[in-house]
């Protein structure tokens, strides 16, 4: 299993860049952020100046969507950081939620999602592609590799995923609900002959290492992450309005948003919003890994059952530095593969 974590591009800019290095210190793989224009600092900028203080993290968003960046540009950006710095890049995108909703848009359809995938990975990976009626292709471009892994819950998304990403990215940790959606994007996957092994799946989650066993302690971890649940609210609440509450979407994920009364994107992503109080603690708890570093390794354990590739951690709470200290000396060192020796 590969780790990743999930940051915020809030000023100072030094300050991911910072963190960036650390998560690599600490044996992460992936360092993935935010991309909502309006409310964080402009991350592509951003992710030159990570990928110059590293020597080995892959960097993208978590994610980006076709509605709020022009596709060729979104190409161009990828082609040229892996230019610039070998190929360590690689495109989360999804619909859009807080990058279109502070404009008073609305996410993208699942057609265009499809169409600005299928353009992305074809001029980003050095091939022509036609656009607009015209075969579009970088001339300057030579030998950038970019995969592009597809945000997705409800159904047709998830068939989405199956049919053209090459990978999957889960915003939630609970392994019931895991089971189900990884499970569909892998028959969606077969269905149009793909191999689903060749996919990466993603699962994003908070994740918080503390002293699981101290019922204050575990209080103060659910609110620095009750956030997550208000977040993922904001999708399930299309999908229930897509799909009706008794859809095949499992209701472990759909029942909680009952008392969810509204969302300030102005306060996305952030410990202790006003706006999440309907999140109850069950729901933290299965969304969110805490807790003590068995707690994690148990977790996490589950989840490569299911064919989880990759978890990726979000790092909005006050324990970013600790979490992403002991993840490297307990958690990671776990979950690494066994290697058999030879006679």
């Amino acid at each position: 299993m590969d780790f990743g974590v999930v940051l915020q591009t809030n000023p100072p800019a030094a300050r991911a860049v910072d963190l960036a290095r650390q998560a690599e210190s600490h044996g992460f793989d992936h360092v993935w952020t935010f991309d909502s224009h309006l409310l964080w600092e402009e991350p592509f900028v951003i992710y030159s100046a990570i990928l110059a203080a590293t020597r080995r993290v892959t960097v993208g968003p978590m994610v980006t969507n076709p509605a709020t960046r022009d596709w060729t540009v979104l190409a161009s950006l990828f082609a040229t950081l892996n230019e610039m710095y070998g190929n360590r890049t690689v495109c989360g995108i999804g619909r859009g939620d807080s990058a279109v909703r502070t404009l008073n848009g609305r996410p993208s359809n699942l057609a265009t999602l499809r169409e600005s995938i299928h353009v992305i990975r074809e001029l980003a990976n050095d091939r022509a592609v036609e656009v607009n009626g015209r075969t579009l292709r970088f001339p300057w471009s030579k030998g950038s590799s970019l995969e592009m892994w597809v945000a997705a819950y409800g159904p047709q998304a998830l068939r989405l995923a199956g049919e053209v990403g090459d990978g999957f990215i889960l915003q939630l940790a609970d392994p019931d609900i895991a089971a189900w959606m990884i499970g569909s994007v892998r028959d969606a996957a077969a269905a149009v002959g793909r191999d689903p092994d060749s996919l990466s799946f993603c699962v994003a989650a908070p994740a918080y290492v503390g002293d699981g066993d101290s019922p204050g302690a575990r209080a103060h971890m659910r609110e620095q992450c009750r956030w997550f649940g208000g977040m993922v609210g904001n999708h399930v609440a299309d999908i229930v309005a897509r799909y009706g509450a008794g859809s095949s979407v499992p209701a472990a994920l759909t029942d909680y948003i009952r008392g969810r009364e509204g969302y300030d994107y102005n306060e996305h992503g952030r410990a202790g919003n006003s706006h999440a109080a309907f999140v109850p603690d069950e729901i933290i708890e299965r969304f969110c890994l805490l807790g003590s570093p068995r707690e994690h390794v148990a977790r996490l354990e589950e989840l490569r059952e299911l064919g989880v590739t990759q978890f990726a951690a979000y790092l909005q709470h006050d324990n970013k530095e600790e979490t992403m200290r002991v993840y490297g000396e307990r958690v990671i060192p776990a979950l690494a593969p066994t290697v058999v020796a030879s006679a």
